[in-house]
C-alpha cells in the first residue's frame, strides 16, 4: 500500500472585477443568465456562460422541476446546448455564478458532481482544456485552468 496525494492549483481573486475585460463580460453574462433561473424549490439560482473559440457566448441557468431530479443545472444547460448546436467548436472558458441561501456566502462555489462530469466530457471531447471561473456569493473568484482539476477521477480519458 502507498499513500497518494492529489493537489491542484487555482488562482483566487477578491472580486471578479479584477479580471480581464473579456472575463468580466463573461461573468456579467452568467449573472444575466442567473436572473432567468427557475429555482422555486431550492431558491438557489445559478447562471453559467460559455465562451466559444469564435467569441460567441452561450448561457444557461438552472431549471428545477418538482419531479426531482428532472431539472437541470446551469452548467449542463449551457454545455449541452453548445454540444447540440456547435459541434466541433472549442470551448474556451466556462463561468459560473450563484445566489441563494442553500450555501453560506463564505463557502466556495463548486459545481455538483454531475456537472463536473459533463464539464469533463466536454473537455475530453475537444481534447483541450476548458478554463473555469467560479464566482462565490461574496464575489471571491477562482480560476481553474482545466476541468480535470475539478474531477481527477472522472469517467473517460
Amino acid at each position: 500500500m502507498s499513500n497518494q496525494q492529489y493537489q491542484f492549483q487555482y488562482r483566487m481573486h477578491t472580486h471578479w472585477n479584477e479580471l480581464s475585460p473579456q472575463d468580466v463580460m463573461l461573468i456579467k453574462e452568467a449573472f444575466n443568465a442567473m436572473d432567468k433561473a427557475y429555482a422555486p424549490y431550492s431558491r438557489f439560482k445559478v447562471g453559467a456562460s460559455v465562451l466559444l473559440e469564435t467569441g460567441e457566448v452561450i448561457c444557461g441557468s438552472n431549471q428545477e422541476n418538482i419531479a426531482f431530479p428532472s431539472g437541470l443545472c446551469a452548467e449542463r444547460v449551457a454545455l449541452n446546448y453548445v454540444g447540440a448546436n456547435f459541434p466541433g467548436i472549442t470551448i474556451d472558458t466556462l463561468a459560473v455564478v450563484a445566489q441563494g441561501e442553500l450555501m453560506p456566502e463564505e463557502h466556495l462555489l463548486s459545481p455538483c458532481g454531475g456537472c463536473r462530469q459533463v464539464m469533463l466530457e466536454s473537455e475530453n471531447r475537444q481534447s483541450t482544456p476548458i478554463r473555469v471561473i467560479l464566482v462565490n456569493q461574496d464575489q471571491r473568484t477562482m480560476i481553474i485552468e482545466t476541468v480535470k482539476d475539478l474531477l481527477p477521477f472522472g469517467f473517460g480519458k
